[in-house]
């Protein structure tokens, strides 16, 4: 990392023609690249590293040729002679999403929705023109291939996860008519791939600009629309997804030479839709059933009330016997209700008490009455308690919180730990139990017990809304262990 951040201060200072006051390291997305912000005395930019050198030869050529035209997009400042590392616009903190959280469906919100299709529309249209789609990080086009690649992603990632029976060939020849039916598109133009709202930045004066285009490539404008007004996160009112679509083909048909066949738009449209839906479940199922990651898995009955909402109103416009059978089954009260957690409320007795405790001093004790609990021992982890810089830090400092993160098997670790601790957690709701205690020790009990404390109880509130005590023996000075209120 220190090679990386002094590399990072290089390219700024040829760059700038002077020092960068401070560097911070950004909190690392589901891509393997790095972000910093660069601070300077006239203002910050990004700077990002990616060892992966044609992604982001891909994503500096979109950039620049979408700049060039003043669409949405940031700017390129600089990039390495190796083309791993690239200084880009800082577009600020604020993603459409936050914006959605903390505003809920109001007018103001509404009206950045519509401004993102608005400059979408002109990113589709205006950045085709003159694109050399050989610049395409995999495919120049999001033709029958790709399509089926999307269809056969929910396959193996979570159709077959569920261990349900079906017509396997069946299936497959419902995928190939599915796959030609919308290859047979009316429009073609630069396709964004994965527009949605953590994707969209809004800056302080309410203008909106797009990260994340690397994969971009020629294909249906549809897709995009479906990804942004179906993502299952934002989960936007039906009122909303029509209302949007409209205002979309309105500004679309005006940057197009003939006029918009709305009907067929959106037949093709539905088309779209119910492939980027299924591609977001092999998504959340690749990553939550075979990477395990727990964000990941509390996703999954989200996409499907989703795909549920959509396939009970709408078709793809053809007959597909064996898909529709399949999507049936995905969406029945069974398979939602195997991916939905238990829910505490405000009746559950239940509260999990977490602890952080050094194996030098003393050990938390169980005082419910029932006795046990689970520890997890966290010095396997590399410590950061051996780095100067951190080592009168504790697990809740970000320097410490981006080293466990970035530089240690602690996801890993944590994402055993949630698996364990969530059987007994689901099993103690619905049992009516009123305690669970779960320990972290580590050498000081300072850094990486007090981090993996801390991201258990957030795990458990997010996933099960279970009320958590959470305790740090050394940070609070005491063994506060024994003035625990008792067991109900």
């Amino acid at each position: 990392m220190q090679e990386t951040l002094s590399a990072i201060r290089d390219l700024y200072k040829n760059w700038k023609g002077k020092e960068p006051l401070a560097i911070d390291l950004l909190p690392q997305s589901g891509s393997e690249r790095r972000y910093f912000r660069i601070r300077g005395d006239d203002g910050d930019v990004i700077g990002t590293s990616g060892a992966n050198v044609k992604e982001n030869e891909s994503f500096i050529y979109f950039s620049r040729h979408f700049h060039g035209k003043g669409l949405a997009i940031p700017a390129i400042y600089a990039v390495s002679d190796d083309g791993e590392l690239y200084l880009q616009e800082d577009l600020g903190t604020v993603s459409l999403l936050d914006k959605l959280e903390e505003g809920g469906f109001g007018e103001t919100v509404y009206a950045l929705f519509r401004e993102s299709l608005t400059a979408l529309a002109k990113l589709q249209v205006l950045g085709d023109e003159g694109l050399d789609y050989s610049k395409c990080l995999t495919n120049k086009e999001f033709g029958k291939q790709a399509i089926l690649a999307d269809l056969l992603y929910f396959k193996y990632y979570f159709l077959d996860a569920l261990r349900r029976p079906y017509d396997k060939q069946q299936l497959l020849d419902d995928f190939e008519a599915l796959s030609t039916y919308l290859t047979h598109t009316e429009y073609k133009f630069f396709m964004f791939r994965d527009f949605q709202s953590r994707n969209i930045m809004v800056k302080e004066n309410g203008t909106v600009f797009f990260i994340d285009y690397q994969g971009g490539m020629k294909g249906a404008p549809q897709y995009d629309v479906a990804s942004m007004l179906w993502q299952a996160r934002a989960n936007l009112p039906d009122e909303w997804k029509e209302k949007l679509l409209e205002d979309y083909m309105d500004v679309f048909e005006g940057l197009v030479p003939a006029p918009l066949d709305r009907q067929l738009f959106r037949s093709q449209y539905n088309g779209y839709v119910l492939i980027r839906l299924l591609q977001v479940l092999g998504a959340y199922g690749f990553r939550g059933l075979f990477e395990r990651k727990a964000q990941f898995l509390t996703s999954i009955p989200l996409a499907l009330r989703n795909l549920r909402e959509f396939a009970g109103n709408q078709g793809p416009g053809i007959s597909l016997p064996e898909f529709q059978r399949v999507l049936d089954l995905c969406v029945s009260d069974t398979v939602i209700e195997q991916f939905t957690p238990v829910q505490a409320d405000e009746d559950t007795a239940l509260v999990v008490k977490i602890h952080s405790f050094s194996y030098k001093k003393d050990k938390p004790v169980d005082d419910s009455g029932n006795g046990g609990g689970f520890v997890f021992d966290c010095r396997g982890l590399l410590n950061p308690g051996r780095i100067t810089s951190m080592k009168t830090q504790t697990g809740r400092d970000k320097e410490v919180k981006d080293y466990l993160e970035q530089q240690t098997r602690m996801p890993e670790f944590l994402n055993s730990v949630f698996d364990v601790v969530d059987i007994s957690v689901e099993d103690y709701i619905k049992r009516g139990f009123d305690s669970l205690t779960v320990s972290f020790g580590c050498t000081g009990g300072q850094h990486r017990s007090v981090y993996a404390a801390d991201a258990l109880a957030r795990h458990l509130r997010n996933k099960f809304r279970v009320k958590t005590d959470v305790k740090h023996l050394v940070q609070d000075g005491k063994n506060w262990i024994n003035e625990l209120p008792a067991s109900k």
